[in-house]
């Protein structure tokens, strides 16, 4: 599957269909790419996603063209990202929850005052503090900037995802929508 073909999935297929891609930043500091293993589905009528209600400054990423990065900080102090999915004007996207490193380890190691490989992306904060990843790349998009999305080389099959509830939510929390790769090391957690 090339990339235009996985943006055309539905938000909730694309969640599961992302495992095993390559997420890649190239910047002036180096290049970063790390394989995801970890994703969560956010959908216009799920009461988590923050296109619930209705379009906002804050928001507005998630309703771009599919593959629009949507880059927002919690808790005051972190940053996540995530990728739009479904149809221009639907606030939907895929949160990239963990990856598992696979280039400029040494730079995400720094980045993250961490010698602990499995600790440098196991978590949506963490990955985007490993690669660099900053507010001014909100609305990007991964077909024609320089954070993209590498295709996998093995295709991860249905036995080997695992579906599950979302993590650290309090509304729509029982909703399977988060997908990860079986027995992988780098995810946040189980």
């Amino acid at each position: 599957m090339n990339l235009d073909n996985l943006l055309t999935l539905d938000t909730l297929q694309l969640a599961k269909a992302m495992l095993g891609w390559r997420l890649r930043l190239d910047s002036e500091e180096g290049s970063y790419e790390g394989i995801i293993v970890e994703t969560e589905a956010y959908l216009q009528g799920d009461p988590a996603c923050h296109a619930y209600r209705t379009k906002t400054k804050r928001n507005a990423a998630m309703f771009g063209k599919p593959g629009t990065i949507y880059v927002y900080q919690i808790y005051g102090m972190h940053y996540c990202f995530n990728i739009s999915g479904n149809e221009e004007g639907i606030g939907e996207a895929v949160l990239i929850r963990a990856l598992e490193p696979t280039l400029g380890i040494e730079l995400m190691k720094m980045r993250r005052n961490t010698a602990s490989l499995k600790n440098l992306c196991s978590g949506p904060a963490k990955l985007v503090q490993a690669f660099g990843i900053h507010m001014d790349m909100n609305f990007w998009n991964v077909r024609t900037d320089a954070l993209s999305l590498i295709p996998p080389q093995n295709l991860i099959v249905d036995n080997d995802i695992i579906t599950t509830t979302r993590i650290g939510i309090t509304q729509g929390a029982d909703f399977p929508y988060r997908f990860y790769i079986k027995g992988n090391s780098f995810i946040s957690k189980k």
